[in-house]
């Protein structure tokens, strides 16, 4: 097997931001609290015992309770549950859309990523309590980015009209889905698995919502998970100070906008709106907005006076959603959380909020770039062996990496550097007595030093394609496990779900992954299934 490790900021997959992040570059330091060191831990725990009102701790709890309901968990989520009234007891969280099925394999690296950083704290920690938490994106609008997963390179897709929040979205019709969807799973004691697993979560419960935390419950539950649906009246109604911020003052737009210039030289994750807040029923999701002195709800006729939005924000609470922008400052304002677990997008754009957090009197949590991982089995490896692919190797773009081998397979030296750096000191001695001699003769010089250079250019890149051919079952042979491990050339992660894998490891696969992932590392996990 190959024993070279991939770093984050070396495997080619994570942007300039995320990279200065993680190398903790100077120039980003303002941009956040404190670095996930396991130290760094414990002044964090102790700013948010001074910062956290305590008093949300029993509506937390109350609306957890209401949620579960009907629910047969864990022993171990039932007590992080109740121990959230305590004042010792924090929690680490991660968020995720509602995807159908979980959508793509990193669903699991998040909540395993969260589920053993609370391990780890509190072996560091034991005076205080630690909660892994999973923030359901129940608000979320967008119903195509979650209508679908990909299953051994075919995406299964439910058709369906949503306008609204997917949370509340009713779960009629995957019966039809599930009957094209379980053809492709087999007879297998995994696939039947796998096929009550989709029929409870999906066909057995009623909302998109409560499907999804049954999913995630059974995945997860026996290692103490708590999943929370912050759709919520009594939990927005601790939020209702900073909704009439946002409302009155907007000052989300004007801090994340300043934070915004100090990261013009990368690629900004999102742009502030006047107002981060939507207005949200059943059926729709739009955002609110300013227009001729009144505060309108978008692509309706909705509109109210400050006053009037004011008082509708205190009786109903539940009818003003965050966005992008504002969800964090949520999730912080309700949870006793330390820590935001998310990928290399989420970061970039909580990288964006510190600074409006910090005009709001809210602690801003630790940042962690969630665990990455590719998954392979002892066939893959032994392929990788055997046509001697570092994994350094295998996470080249393809082009470099064909080019690269058959270098490396050419019984000759197909880079042709040496010729032309011999070709250049010929043309310097030329160069030389164009200086001694008419003008005219030192432009047919250059000309033909760029002819012959370019000539060797073009010979260069025909012997590599001859080598390519001639080297073809090989060069096949890489190609083909690359697209095994790296599908549409993309992470495997992004690409596939965790149905593919559990149909060959079955249990073995979650169990594995939490006991191999280290949250607080920063380094491709490459495991063996």
């Amino acid at each position: 097997m190959p024993n070279d490790c991939i770093s984050y900021q070396k495997s080619g997959y994570f942007s300039p931001l995320m990279n200065d992040y993680l190398d903790q570059n100077p120039k980003l330091q303002s941009l956040y609290n404190r670095f996930p060191t396991i130290e760094n831990f414990e002044a964090q725990i102790i700013e948010k015992q001074s910062n956290f009102n305590n008093n949300h701790r029993n509506s937390l709890v109350a609306v957890l309770q209401k949620q579960y309901a009907g629910i047969e968990i864990s022993h171990l989520t039932e007590q992080n549950i109740e121990s959230l009234k305590v004042n010792n007891t924090f929690t680490v969280t991660t968020g995720h859309q509602l995807n159908l099925f979980s959508g793509p394999l990193y669903f699991l690296y998040k909540i395993i990523s969260t589920i053993n950083l609370t391990t780890e704290l509190k072996v560091k920690y034991p005076a205080y309590n630690f909660v892994p938490v999973y923030w359901m994106a129940t608000e979320d609008h967008d119903f195509e980015e979650i209508n679908y997963f990909n299953f051994k390179g075919r995406k299964f897709r439910w058709n369906k009209d949503s306008t609204g929040p997917v949370g509340r979205l009713s779960t009629e019709g995957l019966a039809d889905f599930f009957e094209i969807f379980e053809q492709e799973l087999g007879h297998s004691t995994n696939a039947e698995t796998l096929k009550k697993l989709f029929q409870d979560a999906y066909l057995k419960h009623n909302n998109l919502a409560d499907a999804t935390r049954y999913l995630a419950n059974t995945l997860f539950g026996t290692h103490g998970l708590v999943i929370i649906d912050a759709d919520d009246a009594d939990l927005k109604r601790n939020f209702i100070p900073y909704i009439k911020e946002e409302l009155v003052q907007q000052t989300a737009h004007k801090k994340v906008l300043e934070t915004t210039q100090k990261l013009k030289e990368y690629d900004v994750q999102v742009n502030p709106r006047e107002i981060n807040l939507f207005y949200i029923e059943n059926n729709f999701r739009e955002r609110i907005i300013f227009e001729n002195d009144k505060l309108k709800v978008n692509n309706t006729k909705i509109e109210f006076s400050e006053s009037e939005i004011l008082t509708l924000l205190d009786s109903n609470p539940e009818k003003f959603s965050p966005n992008v922008i504002m969800r964090p400052l949520y999730q912080e304002v309700i949870l006793p959380n330390l820590c935001y677990i998310g990928g290399g997008g989420e970061i970039a754009y909580w990288l964006e909020l510190k600074s409006f957090f910090d005009a709001v009197k809210v602690s801003f949590p630790i940042l962690l770039v969630r665990n990455s991982v590719l998954l392979a089995t002892e066939k893959q490896i032994k392929k990788a062996d055997k046509l001697n692919l570092s994994w350094n190797d295998l996470f080249s773009k393809q082009n470099d990496l064909i080019k690269e081998k058959t270098k490396i397979l050419s019984e000759f030296d197909v880079d042709l550097t040496l010729l032309k750096e011999q070709l250049k000191t010929q043309f310097n001695i030329l160069n030389e007595i164009t200086t001694k001699t008419d003008p005219s003769f030192a432009g047919a010089v250059k000309a033909q030093e760029v002819k012959q250079i370019k000539g060797l250019e073009n010979l260069e890149k025909r012997l590599l394609k001859a080598e390519k051919i001639k080297l073809k079952d090989t060069l096949n042979r890489i190609t083909d496990l690359q697209n095994e491990l790296f599908p549409n050339q993309s992470l495997q992660e992004r690409q596939a779900n965790f149905s593919e894998f559990y149909l060959e490891s079955g249990e073995h696969l979650i169990n594995k992954l939490i006991e191999r992932l280290n949250p607080l590392d920063q380094q491709f996990d490459i495991i063996e299934l």
